[in-house]
């Protein structure tokens, strides 16, 4: 059985989660939400991970394209290596592993940041001056992370298929066009859908959890640590299960 205090944290996440998401759908006359924190986040999520974003993206295109045709060709089957860098990659690997990069960037320095600043008393500055903190820091954050998790996703897929061309040369000189032309026939409608869905839904995972865990620090600034890694682990583990559950619902709206 849960212990009190146990319950009192899952009560408080929900109603955080409530207030976020109720402040977040309704930005009309919100003056409290910040362009500028909005923008901030998003260059430091997106702009500035584009470098590892490039490196992970290139490598797992080429991954996937050695062992498909290491293995594929065995069975006289190469050309369904499109086939797998589909599904491999833009339907799971892209989205996942971004979200991975996020928190391991974004994730923690959402929580580190928000942690300090209840430690410093900022928070309570910007309730004295009458702004919201759940609109000013939280929803400029969630907005912020899911529009970059959506760029970083996409711009994931475009290097990981580039790469996976790249790679494709040490097997068979095959014209770009071609190669392009074959992974546009096996890339479906659903994997376009999964590939805006996904990436939404783990930005608002990550910005979410990093937020509240940030947020619920109370003194001591021994706790921002502790908050963070917890901010780090809940991220991961809702995400996979999130994962699996949107997985499941495509494939079992495809096989209806």
């Amino acid at each position: 059985m849960r212990n009190p205090s146990e319950k009192k944290s899952i009560l408080d996440f929900f109603s955080f989660l409530g207030l976020s998401l109720y402040e977040a759908t309704h930005l009309k006359g919100n003056r409290h939400v910040s362009l500028m924190v909005l923008m901030r986040q998003i260059l430091f999520t997106g702009y500035e991970a584009l470098p590892l974003i490039s490196f992970i993206a290139l490598g797992i295109g080429g991954l996937v394209i050695l062992q498909g045709y290491s293995l594929l060709s065995t069975f006289g089957q190469g050309n369904l290596v499109h086939m797998i860098l589909v599904t491999v990659v833009i339907n799971e690997m892209s989205s996942l592993i971004t979200a991975l990069v996020v928190v391991a960037r974004s994730g923690t320095a959402i929580s580190t940041e928000l942690g300090n600043m209840v430690v410093h008393r900022e928070i309570d500055l910007l309730r004295s001056f009458g702004l919201s903190p759940i609109s000013y820091l939280v929803v400029s954050r969630i907005y912020g992370v899911m529009a970059a998790m959506l760029i970083l996703t996409a711009y994931f897929n475009i290097v990981a298929v580039l790469g996976g061309w790249m790679f494709s040369q040490l097997f068979s000189n095959i014209e770009f066009r071609a190669f392009m032309n074959g992974f546009l026939l096996e890339l479906k409608l659903s994997s376009i859908i999964v590939n805006l869905v996904k990436p939404l839904v783990f930005g608002l995972i990550i910005a979410l959890v990093s937020s509240y865990e940030g947020m619920s620090v109370r003194q001591s600034s021994t706790e921002v640590p502790q908050r963070t890694i917890r901010a780090v682990v809940n991220s991961i583990v809702l995400i996979i299960f999130s994962d699996l559950v949107i997985t499941w619902l495509t494939w079992v709206l495809a096989f209806r």
